[in-house]
Parts: structure tokens; C-alpha cells; sequence
């Protein structure tokens, strides 16, 4: 009964399939497909050879898969299942999803699939593929097929009450189709039986099979005969030996080798003991006959596939030997080619890399003259500027001017000019905190107060060389700016140190700076200088009056 509820099934697929069911397709058909299908269901194995032939030469993607598909119901039909399995997983290598016109394909890719699981007995993974072909599908009435074959899955694995479920979704869609009405009827009849062998179906398997006599539905009374066979053996085996022989006068009829060897079977189980011998024998000599057929057919299509690709290599060996000598004469052309293209290439690549160096030592020429000026320009404001400006303050603001201090200022300001455009050794200064006190004390009128808060030997203790002499030259700055611009009637500086940080927080009360000053040269090397310690340098132009600034920068 398994197989020939499957059997029918297949052939109902059947007429779903790509080939029997596809929209028409904007291409040119080849004629080898052509040839073969007119040779499909006649003669499988000519069938199958141009189907083959169709793999090899043509062009377009989804005959290739049409013929994939075909090939993959021959070998199923065959019972070369595994066979048929690889070749509807090659089909679908060839389908874009995303065309409308290889939906039909697709659909009935994965229905043939679930019905080689099933033959398998791989019910899960039919059920999968069954719920993919659903998806895929666009025909209405081959989704009933498929729902039915999904049906028939759950029925195998038995999962009776799902498989009924289904069977029940599906009669209000078939309408007056009688054909597919004793299809249903028969079916869920005979689900419901081996969900539970208590239930009464013989009137539901019995009225199905009248819809088919009168139908003249052959494949139809072939099932019911094996449902009623299968139902009668245990209550009333006389009636089930009756349905059994009937199967197989229905079964020889329609030619069909595995609905007779099934008739069989049960006529052995329920036929009188003086038969079951004969049907023995006759069932022997069938199933030998049908497994040395398939066997045949399974070997003939490896056979065929051999050939293709046995013929496809030898065209491609001739081919590669005509092409070899045309391929000599190409590489002796690519050879010429590159030579003269390298020659070229050279020569041009060689102009312009020595004209990109020339151009590049000017440039750097030029940017080492400029870096040298730029140096010696921050030499000068720092060293001479400032340190004129400084003293200027100082002779301005004192009573008495003790000349003989005052020319050894000018004459360390006089040495540090003359070392400007040399690299002087950096030198530790002792007492650098009284330095630097020194220095913003010197800025100091009776106009403007200087306050130090926190300038001590342990705030500079930690503090490296060369960040000593960058602070101070932007003290020195920060104080000329202060005298030249700010009005400031009290100057404060802050020293302190948090987390590892060194913090100087300057605060006077003059005129403030505005949002949108333009740096000078003196502001513009106070920040390098203060990115050289990685420090920070933070303008507060937001209060009120005066101005604050902040300058940061990490232990050394």
C-alpha cells in the first residue's frame, strides 16, 4: 500500500512538473531537449541520453535545469533514488529565485525531492522539502499536490492526526473533481484506519472506488483495491483475497511491475494455501525481473553520463590541440608585446621617477631653508624679543638702574644671541623654581602685581630638562603678552600638581583676549612648545573680565 500510494502520487506530480507545467520561456529550445521529451515516457533511456546531451551544449540556465529535473524523474522511476536526489541538487544550481520563470522548476525540484525522501523513508526531511516546494510554488493546483504528498509524509512517519489535518484542508479546494475527490476520500479513510483499527472505513474506501469505476480512473481502483485488501485481512480475509486479485488483474493492466508485485504479497498472505505457493513463485520471478531492470537502467544512465563526459574530453583534448600552435604563436606575439611595452614603459617610468626625485630634493631643499628660518625666527622672538622686553621692563620700573647687573644681562642676552643658529647643550639650572620666580617677578610695576602661589622645588623636582625650558620660554611669553595687551592691574600664577599632572593656572584681571584673536607668531610657538611636552595650553575666553589660561603637562 506504501508504494502505490506513492506511485500515484508521483504520477499526479507528474503532470505538475517543470516540463508538463512550465509558463512559456523567452528563449529558443534547443533540439536535442526537443527530441527528448518527445522520447519522455516512451523510452526512458533515449530519454535520458538527450537530456544529457541538453547538459552538455546548451546555453540557457534553466533548460539545463529542466533537464536536470526530467533526468532526476527518470532515475527515480528506475529506483535509482540516490541518483535522482543529485541530479535535482544540480538542477538547482542552474535557478535564479529571484525569476518568475523558474518558479514552476524550482517548485517541482523540491516536491521530487520530498518523494525520494519518502521513498527513503526520510519523512523529516520530505516534510521540509514538501514546505519549500509550497513556498516556491505560484499553480494552485499544484499546491494541492504538494499539500497532498506533505500529507502522505506525516502519514508514513505516522503522524496520523497532522496528515488528516491536511487531508481535511484540502477538501473544500478540490470542488467537483471527482477523480480527486475519491483521491481524498480514500486516503483520509484509510489514515484514520491506522490512526485507530477500530474505525469503520470500508463505506468511505468502498464509495471511492464506485466514483472511480465509473470514472474508468484504472490508477484510482488500483489504490482502492489495495486499501480494501489491506482493511479486509484481518476481519474478513475472503473479502481481502478478492480485493488482492483484482488489484493484480488491475495492476497487469496498467503494467505497472510494483502495484503487481504488492498484489502479490497480500494474495499470499490471505490466498488459499494451495495458491500461495504459486503466488510465491510468480512474485520471485517478478521481483528478479524488475531489480535485474533497474539495476540495468540505473547502470545504462551511469553509462550514458560516462559517455558524454568521455566525449566532452575528447573534444576538448582536439581542441586543445589545435589551439596549442595558435597558442605559441600568440606568446611568441605577447612576448614581442611586453618586451617592447617593458622597453617603453621603462623608459618613461624612468624619465618620471628622475624628474619626481629632482623635483622632490627641491622641495625638500626649500622646506629645510624654510624649517632652518622658522627655527631661527622662534629663536629670535624667544631668546631676543622677549628677553629685550624683559629687561626694558625691568630698567623702566626701577628707580636706581645698577649698570654693572644690567650689562651682564646684556651680555648673556648678547652670548645666547650669537648661539641662536646652533644647538647649545642643554645645561641643569639649579634652583629653577627661584628662576622662574625671578623671571615673572621681573614684570612686576607698581601698575601691576605679580602673586605666585605653589612655585617651589618640589613642583619641578619631577619635571625633565627640556620641559623646564619650554615652560619657561612660555612663562616668559605668557608675561610679555600680559604686559603688552592686557591692562592688568593683578597678575596671578598658580603652580600645582594633581594625578601625576603639573598644572599652571594664570589669572589676571585686564582687558581678556576675544573669541576670535589671531594667534601670532609669539602664541603660535607657545602651543608648539607646549605639544612638544605633550602638555596642553587652554584659553578661557568666556569670563568676564580678565583672562584665565591654563597650561597642563605630564611628569617626566
Amino acid at each position: 500500500m506504501k508504494k502505490l500510494i506513492f506511485i500515484l502520487l508521483s504520477i499526479i506530480s507528474g503532470l505538475f512538473s517543470c516540463r508538463k507545467h512550465t509558463p512559456p520561456i523567452p528563449y529558443t529550445e534547443a533540439p536535442d531537449f526537443h527530441k527528448a521529451q518527445s522520447f519522455l515516457d516512451r523510452n526512458n533511456d533515449s530519454a535520458f541520453y538527450y537530456f544529457n546531451k541538453v547538459i552538455s551544449t546548451a546555453k540557457d540556465s534553466l533548460q539545463i535545469a529542466m533537464s536536470y529535473n526530467n533526468m532526476a524523474v527518470i532515475q527515480s522511476e528506475a529506483g535509482d533514488y540516490f541518483g535522482s536526489q543529485e541530479s535535482l541538487l544540480t538542477s538547482l544550481e542552474f535557478l535564479d529565485v529571484s525569476k518568475e520563470t523558474n518558479t514552476n522548476c524550482l517548485s517541482s525540484n523540491y516536491n521530487e525531492l520530498g518523494l525520494n525522501s519518502i521513498s527513503l523513508k526520510h519523512y523529516d526531511a520530505a516534510i521540509v522539502f514538501f514546505n519549500s516546494a509550497w513556498n516556491t510554488s505560484k499553480e494552485n493546483n499544484f499546491k494541492l499536490v504538494i499539500w497532498n504528498n506533505k500529507a502522505l509524509a506525516y502519514q508514513k512517519k505516522g503522524a496520523y492526526a497532522q496528515a488528516i489535518k491536511i487531508y481535511k484542508a484540502i477538501g473544500p479546494q478540490i470542488n467537483r473533481d471527482k477523480t480527486a475527490f475519491a483521491r481524498l476520500l480514500t486516503n483520509m479513510a484509510n489514515t484514520k484506519w491506522l490512526q485507530d483499527p477500530g474505525y469503520h472505513a470500508a463505506p468511505e474506501l468502498l464509495s471511492a472506488l464506485e466514483i472511480r469505476k465509473r470514472t474508468n480512473d484504472l490508477w484510482g481502483q488500483n489504490s482502492s483495491y489495495a486499501h480494501l485488501a489491506d482493511y479486509y485481512t484481518r476481519l474478513q480475509p475472503d473479502s481481502a483475497f478478492l480485493f488482492a486479485t483484482k488489484m493484480y488483474a488491475v495492476a497487469s493492466q496498467l503494467n505497472s511491475p510494483d502495484d503487481q508485485l504488492e498484489a502479490l504479497q497480500k494474495l499470499i498472505r490471505v490466498g488459499p494455501v494451495d495458491m500461495v505457493k504459486e503466488y510465491f513463485k510468480i512474485y520471485q520471478q517478478l521481483d528478479d525481473s524488475v531489480q535485474t531492470a533497474r539495476s540495468t537502467a540505473r547502470n545504462q544512465f551511469a553509462l550514458i553520463r560516462y559517455d558524454a563526459e568521455k566525449n566532452k574530453a575528447e573534444n576538448l583534448r582536439l581542441q586543445k590541440g589545435n589551439a596549442e600552435s595558435k597558442l605559441q604563436l600568440l606568446k611568441q606575439y605577447i612576448f614581442l608585446s611586453i618586451t617592447l611595452a617593458l622597453l617603453i614603459g621603462g623608459s618613461v617610468t624612468a624619465f618620471f621617477w628622475y624628474r619626481k626625485r629632482k623635483r622632490r630634493l627641491e622641495l625638500e631643499a626649500q622646506h629645510a631653508v624654510q624649517e632652518s628660518q622658522l627655527k631661527l625666527s622662534k629663536k629670535v622672538h624667544d631668546v631676543v624679543a622677549n628677553g629685550l622686553y624683559r629687561m626694558m621692563s625691568e630698567v623702566e620700573n626701577q628707580v636706581q638702574v645698577d649698570k654693572d647687573l644690567l650689562l651682564d644681562k646684556i651680555e648673556v642676552l648678547y652670548e645666547r644671541s650669537r648661539d641662536i643658529s646652533y644647538e647649545v647643550p642643554q645645561v641643569e639650572y639649579p634652583a629653577f623654581h627661584k628662576k622662574i620666580a625671578e623671571l615673572l617677578l621681573s614684570f612686576a610695576t607698581p601698575q601691576t602685581k605679580v602673586v605666585l602661589v605653589g612655585n617651589d622645588e618640589a613642583f619641578w623636582i619631577k619635571t625633565g630638562m627640556q620641559a623646564k625650558q619650554e615652560i619657561e620660554t612660555v612663562l616668559q611669553e605668557l608675561m610679555v603678552n600680559m604686559k603688552k595687551h592686557s591692562v592688568a592691574s593683578n597678575v596671578v600664577l598658580r603652580f600645582e600638581v594633581q594625578a601625576g599632572i603639573h598644572h599652571i593656572h594664570y589669572t589676571d584681571d585686564g582687558v581678556g583676549m576675544k573669541e576670535d584673536v589671531v594667534y601670532k607668531n609669539g602664541l603660535r610657538n607657545t602651543g608648539n612648545r607646549i605639544k612638544a611636552i605633550h602638555g596642553q595650553l587652554i584659553f578661557d575666553t568666556q569670563t568676564s573680565k580678565g583672562l584665565y589660561i591654563q597650561l597642563s603637562f605630564p611628569t617626566v
